[in-house]
């Protein structure tokens, strides 16, 4: 038996070596004009065969586009257990055979689910997924770009324009890697590397130690580690050739009003669209209508959004509404320093929205210049429905409806704004503001929407969702680390404290899964401590007979349904039906 085997692992090691001297000494030579043949993400390869240096074969190295079409077919039928076998099959293909750092490999394979689909595609029929794949990997080279691209955050339609042309291997661009590993070490997370990749795509050709001393010279301008990995993550052009001109002046026109640098990293996010020209249009603009410096700071602390929004333009319609209404220059100047949230996207968006409403019913310009002088803050903060929803409701005619609003402006608010705005607006108010007030500090942006839908999905007053936060922090989680987590998987405050204690405990002590599992998959902190422990004692039991893999992600385990969780965990084990009824009778007694 000893001998059978050591044959077949020698037999086994041959093949591969014999693999690899084939591939080393018949490199596959790109042809230039295959993409005419094949569409255009095939490429077509020459192989000199081994064997016989006469024949040829063409093989499909576009794996991601090359079985598009039936991947699609086929991704409802795909196990989770045989995405995870392919996602393996493809690690050591990364790590062994092509030589990938181990974290590069690890990383690409479980985070390119358009790749691992279409590999699988390949190899539909095949019942030893790893054996097929790495059968495959052996003859077939595969476009290492697209798993790489993917696995940055990119999707696939986007990879046309951004694939090589002449390269499919990712080592053969060194810079490219050298770069990479650059902007992974700074601390910028490999989702966010996608978008620099697409936006400035340049600097990854950059020589070695470049991009580190580019990064390094903005935090000598006084930033903050994290503020620059905000700033390039959000504006990757930041990185492209010298400092930008225009970002210094929007600095010292920061600094003139009294804001220090680390000023715009608390209000910028992944979402945040960061436009110098526009930014120093919207100073320039207020500065005309009449703002001095202590008056900007004032403005821009309460209604940031009028720069990391880009809202130069919603300022310049807003105000040409007004001077319409027939306001002089002087009255919008006092009417935004009364009411700055007007100036924000979403403010100014309802207040277009009412002056329009006013104007379909047929008020006069004078009476709705007088109601918006009157009432500007409230109906800057309401979203109102259409006229005509408003009049079919209330079975009535807009003359009527004119008249009422004539009589009571505040009359327009009730009967037309949306229930949504209403149920917000009804909330406790202290309960309101100290909720806000700690979304901020998390780096929502002020009157955004996505400020608002925060505050409709966390439950608790401010000072306990700060001490659920600094609860994970405690933990030993970094504060930004946290942030995100709670931007993904914003129910995760909604947990007491004591239950997320619980639940850290056990994910460490327990099932000795390091803290870090959470930052991946963070909505375990929401899942019921009874469905933790269940899923995971029979994923336990299962361990210690060997018939499970080890250190599966949380997700695998707990975000499956009931009936794919004893598919797959339970039925595989010929005890594993009377071990799980077992274990549910045992935990629904206790909890």
């Amino acid at each position: 038996m000893l001998i059978h085997r050591i044959s077949y692992n020698s037999r086994f090691w041959i093949s591969e070596m014999i693999s690899e001297l084939h591939y080393v000494l018949c490199p596959p030579t790109v042809c230039k004009n295959a993409c005419n043949r094949n569409g255009p993400f095939f490429v077509s390869v020459k192989r000199r065969n081994f064997c016989t240096s006469e024949s040829t074969s063409l093989v499909k190295t576009g794996v991601v586009y090359s079985h598009q079409s039936q991947a699609s077919a086929n991704s409802n039928r795909v196990s989770r257990l045989v995405r995870t076998e392919a996602q393996t099959a493809l690690f050591d293909y990364l790590h062994f055979t092509r030589g990938f750092h181990f974290t590069d490999a690890e990383y690409m394979s479980k985070n390119s689910p358009h790749f691992i689909q279409n590999l699988l595609s390949v190899v539909d029929n095949e019942q030893d997924v790893s054996r097929a794949l790495s059968k495959y990997f052996r003859y077939n080279p595969i476009n290492e770009y697209e798993p790489f691209l993917e696995s940055l955050g990119l999707n696939p339609t986007e990879f046309p324009s951004l694939l090589p042309k002449s390269l499919i291997f990712l080592g053969d661009d060194g810079l490219l890697l050298d770069n990479f590993h650059a902007l992974c070490g700074y601390g910028i997370p490999r989702t966010k590397i996608g978008k620099i990749y697409k936006e400035a795509k340049e600097i990854f050709g950059y020589d070695h130690g470049v991009l580190s001393m580019k990064l390094k010279a903005y935090e000598k301008l006084g930033f903050s580690k994290s503020t620059v990995i905000k700033l390039v993550s959000c504006c990757p052009s930041l990185l492209i050739g010298r400092i930008d001109n225009k970002f210094l002046m929007v600095l010292d026109k920061l600094k003139g009003f009294g804001f220090g640098n680390e000023w715009i990293g608390s209000y910028i996010s992944e979402r945040t669209t960061l436009n110098w020209d526009k930014m120093l249009d919207t100073m320039s603009f207020l500065v005309q209508v009449g703002y001095d410096d202590k008056q900007m700071k004032t403005l821009f602390t309460e209604n940031p959004t009028l720069l990391f929004e880009v809202s130069g333009k919603r300022i310049y319609v807003l105000v040409g509404q007004l001077l319409k209404l027939g306001f002089k220059m002087n009255q919008i100047y006092n009417l935004f320093l009364k009411n700055s949230q007007s100036l924000s996207s979403k403010g100014a968006k309802n207040l277009s929205t009412a002056v329009c409403f006013l104007v379909e019913i047929g008020m006069e310009t004078e009476e709705i210049a007088s109601i918006v002088a009157t009432h500007m803050e409230v109906l800057g903060s309401n979203s109102l429905k259409a006229p005509t929803t408003v009049i079919n409701s209330l079975k009535i005619q807009k003359d009527d409806l004119c008249r009422g609003i004539k009589k009571d402006p505040l009359m327009l608010i009730n009967l037309a704004t949306k229930s949504d705005t209403k149920a917000t607006n009804n909330q406790d108010s202290n309960t309101i503001v100290e909720r806000k007030s700690f979304l901020l500090r998390l780096g929502y942006i002020e009157n955004s929407e996505e400020l608002s839908k925060a505050l409709k999905k966390f439950r608790g007053r401010g000072d306990q969702l700060q001490e659920r936060f600094d609860c994970l922090v405690e933990a030993g989680l970094d504060y930004n680390v946290v942030s995100s987590m709670i931007k993904r998987a914003p129910s995760v405050l909604n947990q007491t404290k004591d239950l997320l204690e619980k639940k850290l405990d056990c994910l460490q002590n327990r099932l000795g899964y390091p803290l870090e599992a959470v930052v991946v998959f963070p909505s375990y902190l929401c899942y019921d401590i009874q469905r933790i422990n269940l899923r995971f004692s029979m994923y336990l039991w299962l361990l210690e007979r060997g018939a499970a893999k080890p250190k599966l992600s949380l997700s695998t385990i707990l975000a499956c349904s009931d009936a794919r969780f004893v598919k797959y965990f339970v039925h595989i084990h010929p005890e594993g039906v009377s071990t799980w009824e077992n274990l549910k009778n045992s935990f629904s007694s206790r909890y």
